[in-house]
């Protein structure tokens, strides 16, 4: 079975068509069950069967959890070790994934071969997976030549070769496309294929590219432009529809002087001026002018000397800004944590951060215990039965931390059950714990209510944003008090049990719309549900109507 590999796809499509695979599965630990397909075929076996037995098939590539990396470092990496060239067709992330299309067979076993060679920074290996795939959109959907010329020609109109600048806002509109009927939407991505590869053969010493006005809500396709055009020192993405600032680093590799996005909802989403300029400075470093502002020029920091704000001579609870960057930290944190894929926690923990579980636990027997689940990653210093137990429940580096975390019980915390206290900071580090009251949302202990101390050691950086080092977890049972007021001043958020009809992909759909767009839970599943279920047509319709003054203001969450 070594060469039985678990492919994301099959897993979470089971009724799609199952091809002549054998099913293999197997028991881990006694309570995970994992079911795999192994096909009976080889790669090139399956090349020659497709429809037209044509051996110029495609393929998907998949690469787990690689959204962690940067695209230009992974598609190096990649190539490096695989034994032909290959050229990837619509590189793109899907959740934690990174995915693109080869075309070829002999590349698609030269990829497979790929798998489990190319270790991260982590010493970590990185898996790859190549399936059978339909024809990709922006090669089934590629604009005819006679499309490609107008194109052409309208962009050529719209660049000014004095300044080596292109401008493309509201380029669906244009009346030329628009009389000849060629509707540019760039968030397709065969449209920004196809611009990019104009740009590319035309425009090679582009220096200044105004996109705004496009509703462009991600950033995948125009990535492109790093390797095909990399001279670009200015860029205007303004007036657009990006929610993230992750986004943004998809296009780190440009070396930007002039950024522009004013206009887009991730602008609302920093609370206050420094701390939006900080964290897009830390995408583009070399970053002169943001929304049309003369910056100051960018200060290097010595990494093994972090800055954090220094030491207050005020009471033990610090600043008001120190509170704030904590306050800040833990809302995040915790959003994350409850909304059902704590992978999106990987970057809040350093590389070689270490995490600590421990319970009361007093029973004999765990399986008496109600934080029997706890049990197996609790560790217990006084008078262990073997020594490894002080040393094996102990995670260390941030990939195996967040792995932990995954497999803890499902839930939501009483943000307003917290009490914060700060119990030292320096100018290269900060301590602080938080208390508070947590309820389970799923299995036999769904809606139990549990107690939580949790210490943070966190350093500072680049963009105004605090680094975990250090996190220890202790979690009981709650007292009647702390069960009896548990959420008490809260708004009813979404469980299995209040919201039978919904999945568990529904909700943390839900849960996410929320965090983004600031609108109650209540609101964010009604702007769901009323788009079908489709995230991105929904966002598109909440940008509208919020732009338009359509929203009412009780719908948006209230922050104090």
């Amino acid at each position: 079975m070594k060469d039985v590999q678990e492919d994301p796809q099959v897993r979470h499509t089971p009724y799609s068509s199952r091809r002549k695979k054998r099913r293999v599965k197997w028991q881990n630990e006694g309570h995970i069950h994992i079911t795999v397909w192994r096909d009976k075929k080889t790669l090139k076996k399956m090349g020659e069967n497709t429809k037209d037995g044509n051996p110029k098939s495609w393929f998907k590539i998949t690469i787990p959890y690689g959204r962690q990396y940067d695209k230009a470092w992974l598609m190096n990496s990649i190539q490096s070790h695989c034994s032909v060239p290959f050229t990837p067709v619509d590189f793109h992330y899907v959740r934690n994934q990174a995915r693109f299309f080869v075309q070829d067979v002999g590349t698609a076993s030269a990829l497979k071969d790929v798998n489990y060679k190319i270790c991260d920074k982590e010493n970590q290996k990185i898996s790859i997976f190549v399936n059978p795939s339909t024809v990709p959109y922006s090669v089934r959907y590629k604009l005819e030549p006679e499309e490609m010329e107008q194109l052409k020609l309208t962009m050529d109109k719209r660049y000014d070769v004095s300044q080596q600048a292109l401008d493309l806002q509201c380029l669906r509109f244009d009346p030329d496309l628009v009389g000849h009927d060629i509707d540019m939407i760039l968030n397709r991505r065969n449209c920004m294929a196809a611009t990019l590869q104009i740009i590319e053969e035309n425009y090679p010493k582009l220096l200044s590219l105004n996109l705004s006005n496009n509703k462009l809500y991600g950033l995948d396709g125009l990535s492109d432009i790093i390797q095909m055009v990399p001279t670009v020192k200015i860029l205007n993405l303004s007036k657009n529809e990006l929610n993230l600032v992750w986004e943004l680093n998809k296009m780190k590799g440009l070396d930007l002087e002039e950024l522009w996005l004013e206009g887009n909802p991730l602008c609302d989403t920093f609370p206050d001026q420094p701390t939006y300029i900080s964290a897009i400075m830390d995408c583009f470093p070399k970053l002169l002018r943001l929304d049309g502002q003369e910056l100051s020029p960018p200060i290097i920091i010595d990494t093994d000397t972090p800055y954090l704000i220094k030491p207050c001579k005020e009471s033990y609870k610090g600043s008001d800004a120190l509170k704030s960057l904590v306050l800040q930290f833990l809302q995040q944190y915790f959003l994350i944590y409850d909304s059902g894929d704590r992978q999106g926690l990987l970057d809040a923990y350093h590389d070689e951060a270490c995490f600590s579980l421990a319970i009361p636990l007093k029973p004999e027997d765990p399986a008496l215990s109600s934080l029997y689940k706890y049990f197996k990653k609790s560790r217990k210093m006084k008078k262990p039965k073997e020594p490894s137990l002080c040393v094996q429940p102990l995670k260390h580096t941030k990939h195996n931390i967040v792995g932990s975390l995954c497999v803890l019980p499902k839930t939501q915390h009483d943000l307003s059950s917290f009490f914060v206290d700060v119990c030292f900071q320096t100018e290269k580090m900060l301590c602080f714990s938080v208390n508070g009251v947590f309820k389970e949302v799923e299995g036999k202990s769904q809606g139990s209510v549990r107690a939580f101390t949790r210490t943070f050691i966190v350093i500072p950086t680049g963009n105004s944003s605090l680094c975990i080092v250090n996190d220890e977890l202790f979690v009981r049972d709650a007292t009647p008090t702390e069960t009896q007021s548990a959420f008490s001043n809260q708004e009813p958020t979404l469980t299995s049990s209040s919201m039978p009809t919904l999945s568990q992909e529904q909700q943390e759909m839900v849960h996410a719309f929320s965090t983004q767009s600031g609108m109650k839970l209540e609101w964010s599943e009604r702007c769901l549900q009323d788009n079908e279920w489709n995230y991105t047509r929904a966002g598109q319709v909440f940008t509208m109507l919020k732009n338009e003054g359509k929203i009412p203001e009780e719908a948006f969450k209230q922050i104090t």
